[in-house]
């Protein structure tokens, strides 16, 4: 009977030179449990569904003054990206100008100025401040997702001020003017990503700013229903409808709330992302006409 294999010795992220320090031999690096993620960094496969562990595995491959950005920090920061590719697992770094490295299967490295107050640190990871996240975003994402990237930073993790600031620190470059269309316009009131893009399309239309999170009432004060975006002044209420809405109670609760609002003299507007994905111009038709 053969015998079996021994345990693998590898417990976290490590390259070649830290694992022969720990006693671990190149033939050690092919157990069947250590994974490779690039050139030189191994991991135990059991943690590569770990983001700290694989984003640490970067890091050990990285030049001093690495940084975790972009998309990357977006993650770490709690940040939904709409549209963006999701088969591009790659971390984003920002590296020291100076320095050779170069982009690899695992890793997407940018180089550009990053001062120590731009850069914090999350889990123990380097990474770009929320407000410069959002500044190195506004180079590489459509407005429409870059405004759901700022809604979600206003909500609790930094301000319009700390945006104003950082475009303030960095007004050239790619992405300033987009930076500078979408600030105006962020609102933490926002509930989703995909609606945010939504408002995105009314704005880019010149249609009337909506009220976000509108509750609608009788004339008694009774609440019939809260909208995603309203114009009051017009009675219509546009609603995104995320796959949530797609359960069989919710369903039935969104139909029943909407024959409220319709009873009571409202145009009811309802999106899902296949309509904002696939059809802007007719949803904007649609709300514009609503509207006259």
């Amino acid at each position: 009977m053969p015998s079996r294999r021994p345990r693998s010795r590898l417990t976290g992220p490590a390259t070649r030179a830290l694992a022969r320090s720990a006693g671990i031999s190149d033939r050690g690096l092919r157990h069947p449990a250590v994974a490779r993620l690039s050139r030189d960094t191994y991991l135990p496969r059991a943690l590569t569904g770990d983001r700290e562990a694989r984003l640490a595995a970067v890091l050990l491959t990285a030049p001093p003054g690495a940084v975790l950005s972009h998309l990357t920090a977006a993650d770490l920061w709690g940040v939904q990206v709409p549209l963006r590719d999701r088969a591009d697992v790659r971390t984003h770094l920002i590296v020291p100008g100076g320095s050779s490295a170069g982009s690899r299967r695992d890793r997407q490295v940018h180089r550009t100025p990053l001062t120590e107050d731009e850069t914090t640190r999350v889990s123990r990871l380097p990474v770009t401040t929320p407000a410069r996240t959002w500044r190195d975003l506004a180079g590489v994402l459509p407005p429409e997702a870059l405004l759901a990237v700022t809604d979600q930073l206003l909500d609790g993790r930094c301000s319009r001020a700390d945006l104003a600031h950082q475009l303030a620190r960095r007004p050239t470059g790619r992405g300033c003017g987009r930076a500078r269309d979408v600030l105006p316009v962020g609102d933490p009131r926002a509930e989703s990503p995909m609606e945010s893009v939504l408002r995105w399309l009314v704005h880019a239309a010149g249609l009337p700013a909506p009220v976000l999170q509108y509750v609608v009432r009788d004339a008694s004060g009774t609440a019939l229903g809260r909208a995603d975006l309203a114009w009051p002044e017009r009675r219509v209420l546009v609603e995104f409808d995320g796959d949530v809405h797609r359960e069989r109670d919710v369903f039935v609760n969104d139909l029943r709330r909407q024959n409220r609002l319709v009873a009571a003299g409202w145009t009811v507007l309802r999106f899902t992302s296949a309509d904002v994905l696939g059809r802007a111009d007719e949803v904007v038709a649609e709300i514009r006409r609503a509207l006259r």
